[in-house]
């Protein structure tokens, strides 16, 4: 296989190898594959939790176990999410 790399990731794939956690380029690439796989794993697991949690709401709405929502709360909630987020 033959890949090509704009000229800003050969450099950093480069800096990796001389920097000496990587032996090749082949092995910065293949640790950037690993990670990108990982990434679509979480995803996908984050994906179908949030059906899940959708299914409970829908769920709950048909049983008319649900409040309505007041969108300036929700706003209030969702900054508040923002804020307490690690940097």
């Amino acid at each position: 296989m033959n890949v090509s790399l704009t000229p800003e990731l050969a450099k950093i794939v480069n800096e990796k190898v001389r920097g000496g956690m990587y032996h090749s380029a082949s092995e910065v690439i293949r640790e950037g594959l690993r990670l990108l796989y990982e990434q679509d794993m979480i995803k996908r697991v984050r994906l179908q939790e949030l059906r899940q949690e959708i299914n409970i709401g829908l769920e709950q709405a048909e049983r008319r176990e649900s409040k309505p929502l007041h969108m300036k709360d929700v706003i209030v909630q969702v900054r508040k999410q923002i804020k307490s987020r690690p940097a």
